[in-house]
């Protein structure tokens, strides 16, 4: 920093200002710095930086998600990073997999690695030591997708009741009265919202509920599929099905293609996913919002950086039932 000081003709506070984005720099001094930053091949030390900082923050915060590689994570992640970027702050990922010992473990890592804030997916059966731990270092916390089990902390969520509830009224508008579900890991809170919701459509409709009609815990597109097929070759097999997670759609949608009813039994999915359009028929969705979730929570987070001290907040987001044409397949 000295020889960039030099080399520019400012002072070191000067570079420091504008390495740092602080105010107050005037716009020649600003381009004279980064020219001599450029010209010497300068790299910022955020390590030492944090160390010589009073507030001691890092610029990094750290997200926990269940799997990186899920569409729905991937979109959520973007949009936590670009709030982030907009902000100098560097947003460090993880995938939990549901499982608590990993959770536990890539928290505290976060942690050890002094992020500023915590952004998190928590697992089905989270780890309470860590929570614990996290209250006492104080370091801010943001449940997304999921709210906190056992702890009052911000969360975002979405209105999985109600998406759920507006796809069973939907398929009963077209005549459908046997209607599965098939869901993800009933220990997760979203899945368990979501079965509460078709159950809730239901009883709305004066429809009883057929636990005959319920396969939950599935894993993979592979289960899904299992599932679908083993629902479909009832004696009196459901007329639409409604699948409460993506990778869940995509197994039923294999199912109802290897047994050609892709135009008679009826699908509506929770979670849009790639392409879903592009089918034939395409798929209708309760569409939710990852962006919204993930540029709410890490707007949230910074806040709470900034020395929000409010009650904690639970922001529910609407979903929206997207009809293309796989729930609109009347009941024959």
């Amino acid at each position: 920093m000295r020889d960039v000081a030099a080399l520019a003709g400012v002072s070191l506070k000067t570079v420091s200002r504008v390495i740092n984005r602080e105010p107050g720099v005037s716009s020649q001094l600003v381009d004279r710095v980064l020219e001599a930053v450029r010209l010497l091949d300068y790299h910022h030390n955020m390590t030492a930086s944090s160390l010589r900082r009073a507030d001691q923050k890092t610029a990094s915060i750290g997200l926990l998600l269940e799997d990186v590689a899920n569409p729905f994570s991937s979109t959520l992640h973007r949009a936590i990073e670009e709030v982030a970027r907009q902000r100098g702050t560097l947003a460090f990922a993880g995938s939990s997999d549901e499982d608590p010992v990993r959770e536990g473990e890539l928290l505290r890592a976060f942690v050890a690695r002094r992020v500023d804030g915590l952004i998190v997916v928590p697992s089905s059966r989270a780890d309470g030591g860590f929570w614990s731990e996290r209250e006492r270092l104080g370091t801010p916390t943001v449940c997304v997708d999921r709210p906190a089990a056992f702890r009052e902390v911000d969360s975002v969520t979405v209105d999985n009741l109600d998406g759920a509830r507006r796809a069973v009224r939907h398929l009963v508008a077209h005549g459908h009265r046997r209607i599965a579900f098939l869901g993800d890991l009933g220990t997760i809170w979203t899945a368990e919202q979501r079965r509460l919701g078709y159950l809730e459509g239901l009883a709305a409709e004066g429809i009883p509920h057929d636990a005959g009609l319920v396969r939950q815990d599935l894993t993979s597109i592979e289960a899904a599929e299992h599932a679908a097929l083993a629902l479909l070759a009832q004696r009196e097999p459901p007329s639409a099905l409604f699948t409460g997670q993506n990778l869940v759609t995509i197994g039923a949608i294999h199912a109802l293609r290897r047994r050609g009813l892709q135009r008679r039994v009826a699908l509506v999915g929770f979670d849009d996913f790639l392409l879903a359009d592009m089918l034939d028929p395409a798929v209708t969705v309760v569409a939710q919002d990852p962006t919204t979730l993930g540029r709410t929570a890490a707007e949230l987070l910074f806040a709470r950086l900034d020395g929000d001290r409010d009650p904690p907040r639970q922001v529910v987001v609407a979903t929206t039932l997207v009809p293309r044409g796989s729930g609109e397949i009347p009941a024959s």
